[in-house]
């Protein structure tokens, strides 16, 4: 469990905490600060239970990522070089994370053994919006059509990553998914689907995926 504290003015981060919790009895088994000032926070699971990542919404002030290790008597935190980057999932045979910047314009992979960045993709490498080639915007910028990645995405397999570019596109039109090849981090194909999806992509890490109409009525489950 994350738990937020008081702001300490003096050093800019606050009194913020990552727990270790007994499931049994609720008792706490271990403590230790994470240095953020959280607004937010995401746990994300590793598949070994004594891992745990987690992303720590700051505002303005970035995105934190924390990487927790449970020995059975002690929790350690790894900050991995204090990148500001939000952590997206980790690979189903859990040896790899997947991150965007906070200001969502670069993917990486990363090793999860000390969050060395393996490889990486920069937004620039996704296509213009079709809506961006009628009258009807042609008058937008180049930095204004840049599309962006959401903060959503996940690992399909060990190979094949899903994300989004749902938040940038709306603008011009239904949100783009893409399909990307997760060992070099190269972009593969845009997702098609038989019916307009609105909504970002949630990937359940075992080949599929899921998207919830535009009235939040229905839930679609998708696979390749």
């Amino acid at each position: 469990m994350h738990t937020r504290g008081p702001l300490a003015c003096d050093r800019g981060r606050g009194a913020d905490e990552w727990l270790v919790i007994s499931a049994k009895d609720g008792m706490v088994l271990a403590r230790a600060a994470t240095h953020t000032a959280a607004a937010g926070s995401d746990h994300i699971p590793h598949p070994d239970p004594d891992q745990m990542g987690l992303t720590i919404g700051e505002g303005q002030d970035g995105a934190a990522l924390r990487w927790g290790r449970w020995n059975g008597h002690t929790l350690a935190i790894d900050s991995f070089g204090d990148q500001d980057r939000v952590l997206l999932a980790v690979s189903p045979i859990g040896n790899r994370l997947l991150t965007v910047t906070h200001d969502q314009d670069t993917l990486a992979l990363h090793r999860v053994t000390d969050g060395t960045v393996e490889a990486e993709l920069s937004a620039t490498a996704l296509p213009r919006h079709p809506a961006l080639e009628t009258e009807q915007f042609e008058t937008f910028e180049d930095d204004e059509a840049q599309a962006f990645f959401d903060y959503e995405g996940g690992f399909l397999d060990e190979d094949t990553v899903v994300v989004g570019t749902v938040e940038s596109d709306e603008e011009f039109g239904t949100g783009r998914h893409w399909l990307i090849d997760a060992a070099r981090m190269r972009l593969t194909d845009q997702l098609v689907y038989p019916f307009e999806v609105p909504s970002l992509p949630r990937v359940l890490g075992d080949g599929t995926w899921y998207t919830v109409s535009a009235t939040e009525t229905a839930v679609h489950l998708w696979t390749l």
